[in-house]
């Protein structure tokens, strides 16, 4: 690095410095600090020193020499002013716990929203960015069936599944992140302007890439092995053969993750990638408890204090509008969830809800969701 007018650097300037070096990987950058020391050390040393270390060629060594540090440092802390954007680096005490534990976790992080210790709890939703009408509703439905139960959702704010996955996760009013394959400044898919604001307000939206890195295609599989990363495991709805979410589930395997897939029509494309997967052994399921199971995830349904209030007064209720009563939230439930919940019959589960509705405890919403009143 350049001499700097920065005195001292400070930890995350070298950090931020490291991280926008063309050449240095996670990798590299984590081997560095390790021979170095600290990151400051690594920019302070000659390039000499550098290819005498092993880690980096002489060209990396050069681009590390010559970086030009205060002229990106000046311009990058504007940018993360002007966006309201916090960086993380890889030894803050707030740095996801889950993605520290992958083989390349990213150095620093820039954030758009809040990453919370209740996030460590997170499921990732990926698919096709061609998504069918049927991909789209599955993937809102889970998501928001693990939103009720207070269960992050982890997508890459692609187009299709992913889109969905986040939209179904704020309809719940659950928590969830997005990941970008570009920097905070450069939002990608530009139309996904409004919900990136609306995931920044209900979780974060990440990036490992500095502000204004473009969505070049080479970003978004290091983009994918973070989705992962701060998972405990993936969920595939659609996926065709070639699809970017199959490399997601093949960076969780790699995780030590499990890969769960949502089947789909034979005949269709978009399902071939995800098809494939299930033949390989991924968990075939067909609702979010088959997900909590596997995990073996001890969860209660989120209610608010409002509905607190209201499952307090039984009053006039049979024991069996009660058992259904106590898992019906403000927020609505799915009538194949509460089915599987309550584990009456159909028969028996419609009686009770026709007669909590005409009781007007509970209201029916579109898509066969059920919430209290």
């Amino acid at each position: 690095m350049k001499p700097s007018k920065l005195c001292p650097i400070t930890n995350l300037d070298a950090f931020l410095v490291l991280n926008a070096i063309s050449g240095l990987g996670p990798v590299r950058i984590a081997k560095l600090i390790s021979y170095f020391k600290t990151p400051q050390k690594v920019l302070s040393v000659s390039a000499k020193d550098l290819v005498a270390s092993g880690i980096v060629p002489p060209k990396i060594a050069g681009n590390i020499e010559e970086f030009e540090a205060d002229a990106f440092l000046e311009k990058e802390y504007e940018l993360i002013k002007r966006h309201n954007v916090e960086v993380i680096c890889l030894n803050d005490k707030s740095y996801s716990e889950l993605l520290k534990e992958i083989a390349d976790p990213p150095p620093v992080l820039y954030v758009k929203g809040k990453i919370k210790k209740q996030d460590d709890m997170a499921i990732a939703i990926v698919g096709s960015r061609r998504a069918s009408i049927y991909g789209v509703s599955v993937a809102e439905k889970f998501s928001a069936g693990f939103c009720d139960y207070g269960i992050t959702v982890v997508s890459g704010m692609a187009r299709g599944i992913d889109t969905a996955a986040h939209r179904g996760a704020l309809r719940a009013r659950g928590r969830t992140i997005a990941v970008l394959g570009s920097g905070l400044a450069r939002i990608y898919p530009a139309e996904n302007k409004k919900i990136f604001d609306a995931i920044a307000d209900a979780g974060a939206v990440i990036s490992e890439f500095p502000m204004q890195t473009a969505p070049l295609a080479c970003n978004f599989p290091r983009r994918n092995r973070i989705v992962s990363g701060l998972s405990l495991g993936v969920i595939v709805v659609e996926a065709a053969k070639r699809s970017g979410a199959l490399i997601t589930a093949d960076f969780a395997l790699e995780q030590g993750k499990d890969v769960f897939a949502v089947p789909g029509q034979v005949d269709s494309p978009s399902s071939l990638g995800v098809n494939d997967l299930i033949k390989q052994g991924a968990k075939l399921i067909s609702n979010v408890y088959d997900v909590i199971e596997e995990l073996g995830l001890e969860l209660k349904r989120s209610v608010s204090s409002q509905d607190e209030e209201n499952l307090k007064d039984f009053s006039g209720l049979s024991d069996q509008e009660r058992e259904v009563l106590k898992r019906i939230s403000s927020k609505g439930i799915h009538i194949d969830q509460l089915a599987l919940e309550c584990q009456i019959t159909t028969a028996k589960l419609s009686a009770a809800l026709l007669s909590l509705s005409l009781k007007k405890r509970i209201k029916q919403l579109p898509g066969k969701l059920f919430a209290q009143t």
